[in-house]
């Protein structure tokens, strides 16, 4: 009763602005509203399309994107860049996905958020039946919202962790290679499952 209760209350936290409410609020009704998806009894595929649709809004991979091909933003032409963000958000998001939502049904701890410049951080536990992680969201504000723009797990950075990849490719293969690899593995009939470039 009290998960479908937080579960409502999180859609209608989510239904309305994102800056409405604090980062520390917004992760906890996104992450609530994950939850009750992956609860949920549709398909697994089913389950995909619904977290995708909704960290739309919580995840800033145009940012984590560019953050992440670092110097190399200015080797892409501006179709490329164009086309690197829309496979990079395919990329993170099933990362995302993967790593953390749909990792043994988790439950979350919300431990408290923290401004640090113009920018917030909220910290947030993953607890499964065996472990436990540390999960840190850090969020910046775009427009009248607030989005995250870098995810870091027991301290790892996810956008350096692909920051680190794509220097290695870009430093031995051509952008139009690089792109390539990606297209075959998170373009629209991709199918990778890790989150290797």
């Amino acid at each position: 009763m009290r998960r479908a209760l937080l579960s409502g209350v999180a859609w209608l936290c989510l239904t309305g602005t994102a800056m409405a409410l604090t980062p520390l609020e917004f992760t906890r009704a996104t992450l609530e509203q994950a939850r009750s998806i992956v609860d949920s009894e549709r398909t697994h595929n089913e389950k995909l399309a619904a977290l995708f649709d909704l960290l739309e809004d919580f995840l800033d991979t145009d940012t984590m994107g560019r953050a992440a091909l670092d110097q190399h933003w200015s080797q892409f032409s501006s179709a490329q860049q164009k086309e690197f963000l829309t496979l990079f958000r395919e990329l993170f998001q099933r990362t995302y996905v993967q790593k953390l939502l749909l990792f043994e049904k988790p439950d979350f701890a919300y431990v408290g958020e923290e401004r640090a410049g113009g920018a917030m951080r909220v910290d947030t536990k993953i607890l499964t039946p065996r472990d436990e992680f540390a999960v840190t969201y850090q969020f910046r504000q775009v427009g009248d919202r607030w989005r995250a723009t870098d995810i870091q797990i027991e301290s790892l950075s996810l956008t350096a962790n692909f920051r680190r990849q794509l220097d290695g490719l870009l430093g031995k293969s051509s952008v139009e290679n690089v792109l390539d690899r990606m297209r075959r593995k998170y373009g629209t009939r991709g199918t990778a499952e890790d989150d290797a470039l």
